[in-house]
């Protein structure tokens, strides 16, 4: 399970931070002015203001970013919880409604819910136009982090438990088995 979360908060920081960098290249003229003002968190006076790469900045603001990623990609894993125990591995088509309509949550909660100071910060930089194609990215991601282990790992045939386990202590014999 931490593989998996791991796999798609990857991707899906991975997608949407490629977004983020060539979106702020053409909305604000600067790649990196996106990741940056995601590092407010840390450094509330200078993120917004912050161009060009810098460790402060935009390596803060991408740990932050993936760190988002994260805490997303461990609520896409609670909807396999919801499923029941034997069913089937969902398909591609669930795979990308189920990351769409989270990308959906994070956008609304990140734009529309939390306070300012909570916020990415990157929507004061980006067009809607921009944000929009950052978060379908980030469902993108989260997809192809799902999918990806799914089509790479190899097939296990199920384990058969043919008696006790080894480590098992040997059942007492009933007096039939000491007559025999």
């Amino acid at each position: 399970m931490p593989q998996r979360i791991l796999q798609r908060a990857a991707g899906g920081a991975l997608l949407s931070g490629l977004l983020l960098v060539l979106r702020g290249r053409h909305d604000d003229g600067d790649g990196a002015v996106p990741l940056n003002t995601i590092s407010h968190w840390v450094w509330p006076d200078s993120a917004f203001h912050a161009r060009g790469l810098s460790v402060r900045h935009t390596a803060t603001g991408a740990l932050i970013h993936f760190g988002a990623s994260c805490f997303w990609s461990v609520i896409f894993e609670g909807r396999r919880l919801l499923r029941p125990a034997r069913a089937p591995e969902p398909s591609v088509r669930e795979v990308l409604r189920d990351a769409l309509a989270l990308s959906a949550a994070a956008a609304w909660v990140d734009l529309a819910l939390v306070p300012p100071a909570l916020s990415p910060g990157f929507e004061r930089r980006l067009s809607g136009s921009s944000l929009c194609r950052v978060y379908l990215a980030f469902a993108a991601g989260l997809a192809l982090g799902e999918l990806w282990p799914a089509a790479a790992r190899p097939q296990r045939p199920a384990r058969r438990l043919s008696g006790p386990h080894p480590s098992a202590p040997a059942a007492p014999l009933l007096d039939e088995q000491r007559a025999a």
